[in-house]
């Protein structure tokens, strides 16, 4: 099947006069049909949300934002949020892996909300994670199939992530209406369940803007949401150890700890004339841990069974598996920490892995 080619964005409608008030602009035309009273009661309105801490004064509202029924709500990410450097990120994060993953299907994402929201590129990432093939039409141009094809590959998801007892924060309507909280909340979730070789930032929390039409009038309100919390926390995994507490509470200690570790990979590694300052980034690519596990165990490591200068991340995280692979074989249990993990300058999950070799050989001269 030939791809779609990447969809351009959606003009966004032009900034508001400074004299227009953020929920006379989201009352458009229902505004002009009100009495005098009720359009004087909405620009009030609309000064207070202005001037409330947390409501942004200038918002683009993208034209079907300013129709809205009855009880119905709306929401988008505070403009505040949008510039936070995480928030960034992470979006660019999520990009750079989407685009990967379907870098043999020819389709290049470049804007989450515009992108996503009809279920092609969807489909297609989740067959190429998940290795299957979803029953749904190819190409659909309506707004029923569009939701059709949605609802199918929503609910392959859910399938996929039930296991996880984690809570769907997404559904039909919010990704197909571009809301891009709903998007990056299922993204998330399939990068976590996937192992996808990315480091998502942590502690991710947007401002929401939440729009409500009530009794003819539109309220708003402020949300928080998290979009991510720590990487052990969406991985599953709860056991805490000594190095959580260390990093949480004792960073005198954790420095006693790194010095420590330095002086018994250097007593090894001087071997080969080699030194390590900095463990979070000299472990990174995997070759001082396969070199070091040599040493230790008192055996030459084959050069071509490893990157001696690896290049891309792959190569990368092929030495650490590689060296993990090493460890259970000297008798070692498996890491908790993920290749990936080490890769992606994880410090906790560097020290993991050291700390697991100094317990053992500790005494190795």
């Amino acid at each position: 099947m030939s791809s779609a080619p990447p969809r351009s964005p959606t003009p966004r409608a032009p900034k508001m006069k400074k004299d227009e008030s953020f929920l006379g602009k989201l009352g458009g035309t229902l505004a002009r049909k009100k009495k005098t009273r009720e359009v004087t009661d909405l620009q009030e309105e609309g000064k207070s949300a202005i001037n409330s801490p947390m409501a942004p004064a200038l918002v683009d509202i993208h034209p079907e934002d300013t129709q809205l029924e009855e009880n119905e709500e709306r929401t988008m990410i505070d403009p505040t949020s949008r510039e936070d450097p995480k928030f960034k990120e992470l979006v660019k994060v999520l990009l750079d892996w989407i685009n990967d993953v379907l870098a043999e299907e020819r389709i290049i994402v470049k804007q989450l909300e515009e992108d996503l929201y009809d279920g092609q590129v969807l489909q297609k990432l989740l067959e190429k994670l998940a290795h299957c093939k979803l029953n749904v039409a190819e190409v659909t141009q309506s707004e029923i199939g569009q939701k059709q094809k949605l609802q199918t590959v929503l609910e392959a998801v859910q399938d996929l992530l039930r296991s996880h007892g984690w809570p769907l924060r997404w559904n039909v309507d919010s990704i197909h209406g571009k809301n891009l909280v709903s998007i990056l909340h299922l993204l998330v979730s399939l990068a976590m369940h996937f192992r996808a070789p990315i480091h998502l930032p942590e502690h991710v929390t947007v401002q929401v803007v939440v729009v409500r039409k009530r009794e003819g009038l539109l309220h708003s309100s402020h949300i928080s949401e998290e979009l991510t919390t720590t990487t052990e926390l969406m991985m599953g995994r709860f056991e805490r150890d000594a190095f959580d507490t260390l990093f949480d509470h004792a960073p005198d200690k954790l420095n006693l700890v790194k010095k420590s570790l330095i002086t018994f990979v250097n007593k090894h590694l001087n071997k080969l004339n080699l030194e390590v300052t900095d463990l979070e980034t000299q472990f990174a690519d995997g070759v001082y841990l396969v070199l070091l596990l040599g040493l230790l165990e008192d055996y030459f490591v084959p050069l071509h069974n490893f990157y001696l200068t690896p290049d891309s991340f792959d190569q990368k995280v092929h030495n650490v598996a590689f060296a993990f692979e090493l460890m259970l074989d000297g008798g070692l249990k498996k890491p908790k920490a993920r290749p990936e993990d080490v890769v992606n300058l994880d410090l906790k999950s560097t020290l993991r892995v050291l700390y697991t070799l100094f317990t053992k050989y500790k005494d190795v001269e």
